[in-house]
């Protein structure tokens, strides 16, 4: 397991950093009805990636910065039969561990929506380092993961007419961080 974190701390520069909101991007895409992608949008998200021997990463999404850019589709989504917003404000994730394979990073960790927390997988990579023109130190991290939604009490759907559902239980996450060191 130490081999595991020293290769995930070569990848992820040493320190603390905080996920920069106003920089970075959490979003989701799912099937509707097989024919076309629905994207969507988490705003407000917050979270800290440690680098070094005990590399981890830590998020929060609070489910009304949830967004589709559709007024009803948002206020559907917010309702106990999707999200629950109300009974449960945010989503969180946090890192059981980090490895690397290359320049990939696999990261393991706990996703908690609606109450219920289950095993996720992320990958990606970290997208490279910088300082800005602020002089703050920053690093940039791509991740991806598709995940089943009613694992996670989201089991809302429509039959259509023809056959089928509405919906698939796949969804896919995409995420682009930008982080400054804060340590």
């Amino acid at each position: 397991m130490q081999i595991l974190a020293e290769t995930a701390a070569s990848v992820i520069p040493a320190g603390t950093w905080s996920i920069d909101p106003a920089h970075s991007t959490l979003e989701f895409s799912i099937t509707h009805m097989g024919l076309a992608t629905v994207k969507g949008r988490a705003l407000g998200i917050s979270g800290t990636i440690v680098g070094g021997p005990e590399p981890s990463l830590a998020g929060t999404v609070p489910v009304a910065g949830i967004t589709t850019f559709d007024e009803n589709r948002d206020a559907h989504l917010r309702s106990p039969e999707f999200f629950d917003a109300e009974r449960y404000p945010e989503l969180t994730f946090r890192s059981t561990q980090i490895v690397a394979e290359g320049d990939r990073l696999r990261i393991e960790g706990e996703l908690t929506m609606k109450g219920v927390t289950r095993p996720v997988r992320l990958e990606g990579h970290l997208t490279g380092t910088g300082t800005d023109p602020s002089g703050n130190e920053r690093i940039g991290l791509e991740l991806s993961a598709t995940i089943d939604r009613t694992e996670f009490g989201l089991t809302w759907n429509a039959p259509l007419p023809g056959g089928g559902f509405l919906l698939p239980n796949a969804v896919q996450l995409a995420a682009s961080f930008s982080a400054i060191k804060t340590a």
